[in-house]
């Protein structure tokens, strides 16, 4: 797992340098984000997966512990913080996608704005999904006496990776993004 993470590591720091390239080479680049329900629902989104890490955790304790029932409860409440939080971006998305904003357009200015967001943030949402299927396997294979705590320890590693990457997410492409 550590490997994979290395590895996804260099993806997202490369995605996310290009982003930031393309926003200071470009002398249009948009500030769609006000402090609206765009910037509030990125704030709670936030808090979702910042919260996960916490219920992972805490299932990770209880799995350690010998405790299955409560182990698999945590396991289930991060699992459905992921999904919620999967739905908050959905929501996000479609909003942007209802404003004009597309892979190739951008009625706010450099086109290069949705190809670079939707890429980011489309990256970070594959794995969010990608996590919430792992943790409900491995959860219902711990659960049922396949798995034991160390693999629910494997699991949380990626799902603290995927939250450690949105806190580099948010500053460069919602946070500096917003307009004066």
């Amino acid at each position: 797992m550590w490997l994979f993470i290395i590895a996804d590591t260099m993806t997202f720091a490369a995605c996310l340098v290009a982003y930031g390239f393309l926003r200071a080479a470009s002398p249009n680049w948009p500030t769609p984000f006000k402090f609206s329900p765009s910037i509030v629902n990125v704030m709670a989104m936030t808090f979702i997966l910042v919260t996960s890490s916490l219920t992972m955790l805490i299932g990770l304790r209880h799995a350690k512990a010998g405790n299955k029932a409560a182990a698999f409860r945590w396991i289930l409440i991060t699992a459905a913080a992921g999904a919620i939080f999967a739905l908050l971006h959905v929501r996000e998305w479609l909003s942007m996608i209802d404003e004009g904003v597309t892979l190739f357009h951008n009625p706010w200015g450099s086109g290069l704005f949705g190809a670079a967001f939707f890429s980011v943030t489309g990256l970070h949402l594959l794995h969010v999904t990608s996590g919430v299927i792992a943790l409900l396997v491995v959860g219902i294979r711990y659960q049922g006496g396949r798995y034991n705590a160390d693999d629910i320890e494997i699991t949380g590693l990626y799902w603290h990776f995927v939250d450690i990457v949105w806190m580099f997410v948010v500053p460069l492409v919602y946070l500096m993004s917003i307009s004066r």
